[in-house]
C-alpha cells in the first residue's frame, strides 16, 4: 500500500472514557512523562481521572477537555518515538483543534494542558449563566436544518454547532429552542434527531462570553508558526500565523465546527490518508462517511498504534 499525503487527526469532547490512554502510560515512557508533567501543571492527578474515572467527573467539561488533550499528545509521543513519517497536515474537532497545533509545533504542550483547562473552565461557567444543550440531526440537509433553526428561534438561541458529515449536523442553543428546531427538522425530513448529554450549548451564541474571557488567555500564550498546515475548524482554512490562531480559537468556542469541510479541503489538496491520535474512533467513522476511499485509522492503544505505523512506513 502506497500511502500519499496523510493528516493527523484529533478528537473533541465526547470521546473521552474511562481507561483513555492507560496502555500508552504503561508501555511508553513519553507517554508517562506527559501524563505526570500535566498531573503536576493542574494540581491534580488527571491521569487517575483517565485511567479510572469516576465517569461523572470525566465528563465535566472542565475535566474532559484536559483529559482530551493529554491523552492525544500521550499517543502522539509513543506515535512518534517509533514512526519516522511526519503529517502533511493536522487537524482536531473543537477541542482537538489545540493537539492539532500542538502537533504541528505552535504550541508546547505545558501551555496546551492549561489553555486546555482554562477553556474548559469558561465554557462550564458560561453553561451555569445561559443554560443550554444541543442535538444531532441525522440525515437532515444544512441548508433545511438552517431554516429550521431559524423558525425555531423565538423560544431563544438556536444554531448550528457542528458540521460533521452531509449525514449528520449538530445543533445547540436553548433547550427549548433546541427542542422546537429538532422537531421541525423531523417534519422537513430529517431521519433523526438524537439530544445530546451535554452540560450546555457548545459552539453557540451562548458561548460567547468564554470565547471572549478566553481571548486574554490565548493571546498571552507563546504560539509559534505551525511547521505544518493546521485547518482551522471555524472557516476550514490553514492557519499560518500566531495571531490568526488567537483569533480562529476565540471564535471557535462560539462558531460552528466546520469539520466536513475542513476534510473536504484536505482532500482537494491531495490527502488520502488520516490518522486519529487519541481516544476513540469517533473521526475515524465519519470518514468512512465523507470519504469511504481514503483510508482512514484510528490510534487508541499500542495495538492500532503498530498497525498505523505499518501502512506508513
Amino acid at each position: 500500500m502506497i500511502v500519499g499525503k496523510f493528516a493527523f487527526l484529533f478528537p473533541g469532547q465526547g470521546s473521552q472514557y474511562i481507561g483513555m490512554g492507560h496502555a500508552f502510560y504503561q508501555s511508553f515512557p513519553e507517554a508517562r512523562d506527559l501524563f505526570d508533567q500535566a498531573d503536576s501543571l493542574l494540581g491534580f492527578s488527571i491521569s487517575s481521572l483517565c485511567f479510572h474515572g469516576p465517569e461523572e467527573l470525566l465528563k465535566a467539561t472542565e475535566n474532559a477537555q484536559p483529559a482530551l488533550y493529554i491523552s492525544s499528545m500521550a499517543a502522539l509521543s509513543a506515535f512518534r518515538a517509533h514512526c519516522n513519517r511526519e503529517p502533511d497536515a493536522t487537524a482536531g474537532h473543537s477541542v482537538g483543534e489545540y493537539a492539532a497545533l500542538t502537533a504541528a509545533g505552535a504550541l508546547s504542550f505545558e501551555e496546551g494542558v492549561l489553555l486546555v483547562r482554562k477553556r474548559g473552565e469558561l465554557m462550564r461557567d458560561a453553561s451555569e449563566q445561559r443554560p443550554g444543550t444541543m442535538a444531532a440531526i441525522l440525515g437532515s440537509r444544512l441548508e433545511s436544518l438552517q431554516a429550521a433553526c431559524r423558525e425555531a428561534s423565538n423560544p431563544g438561541i438556536v444554531s448550528i454547532a457542528n458540521i460533521n458529515s452531509d449525514a449528520q449536523i449538530v445543533i445547540s442553543g436553548e433547550p427549548e429552542a433546541v427542542r422546537k428546531a429538532s422537531e421541525i427538522a423531523l417534519v422537513n425530513g430529517a431521519k433523526r434527531a438524537i439530544p445530546l448529554n451535554v452540560s450546555g450549548g457548545f459552539h453557540s451564541p451562548l458561548m460567547v462570553t468564554a470565547g471572549d474571557a478566553l481571548y486574554e488567555f490565548l493571546s498571552h500564550a507563546a504560539w509559534r508558526k505551525p511547521v505544518c498546515p493546521v485547518i482551522s475548524n471555524i472557516d476550514a482554512k490553514y492557519l499560518e500565523h500566531p495571531d490568526d490562531v488567537v483569533s480562529a480559537l476565540t471564535r471557535q468556542v462560539s462558531g460552528t465546527v466546520l469539520w466536513e469541510p475542513s476534510i473536504r479541503r484536505l482532500l482537494d489538496d491531495g490527502f488520502d490518508t488520516f490518522i486519529e491520535i487519541g481516544s476513540g474512533n469517533v473521526l475515524t467513522s465519519l470518514m468512512s462517511r465523507i470519504s469511504p476511499e481514503s483510508i482512514a485509522l484510528s490510534v487508541t492503544d499500542p495495538a492500532s498504534m503498530k498497525i498505523a505505523i505499518s501502512i506508513l512506513q
